[in-house]
């Protein structure tokens, strides 16, 4: 007697099941508690909460001052954001003491960079510069009276002043005169100057 083979909707439903299975081991592997699950299956791990890697803990977004658009607790170009351990997780602390975790409890903070402001808005100053600029009205915003004065009376250096001065302005080139940083929506379009440090040198290519 021949064996019956399974008709083909059985066979398309059991390939589904198939797929997502997999679907599924691939979001708890790479989600942001997946190596936290991982370390249960094959027991609790226990390190230092700052040795923890990335997708071991989840840390909140800042909390935004809005009136300087930086981090609330900002000091000396730094502040610190709550970070979370993921669940299962077993940290020391420097004395030695260990705390286990299950996801709601603070395990660091984590410092972020910031920046110090002083009161001068970005777009407060393009704006001088666009319309007001032959007058010098934006050296005085920015606190540069010799320069504004010198606008002032040269219409803006015959028009070509300004234009310069908007351009320098609107790169962010030319900031404040007591070296603080614009005030910028912290999610807006803020310009980072790049500098070669151990993190971002870059070896040199050899060719053949």
């Amino acid at each position: 007697m021949a064996a019956a083979w399974p008709s083909r909707p059985a066979a398309q439903e059991t390939v589904a099941a198939q797929l997502l299975g997999v679907l599924w081991f691939v979001s708890v592997t790479t989600g942001p508690w997946g190596a936290a699950a991982i370390a249960a299956a094959g027991g609790e791990e226990t390190l230092k909460c700052e040795d923890l890697k990335l997708g071991q803990y989840i840390c909140k977004d800042p909390k935004i001052n809005d009136a300087t658009q930086e981090p609330v607790n900002c000091t000396n170009y730094t502040a610190h954001v709550p970070c979370f351990p993921a669940p299962n997780i077993t940290c020391k602390d420097f004395s030695g003491n260990e705390t286990h975790f299950t996801g709601n409890e603070v395990g660091f903070l984590k410092p972020i960079s910031c920046r110090n402001v002083n009161g001068y808005s970005y777009k407060v100053a393009v704006a001088l510069s666009l319309f007001l600029g032959w007058l010098g009205a934006d050296r005085f915003y920015l606190g540069y009276p010799a320069l504004g004065l010198l606008k002032f009376c040269t219409v803006g250096f015959c028009g070509i002043g300004s234009l310069i001065d908007f351009i320098l302005i609107s790169m962010q080139i030319v900031g404040p005169s007591d070296g603080s940083s614009y005030i910028i929506d912290y999610y807006g379009t803020r310009l980072t100057r790049l500098s070669i440090t151990n993190e971002t040198f870059r070896k040199t290519q050899l060719y053949p």
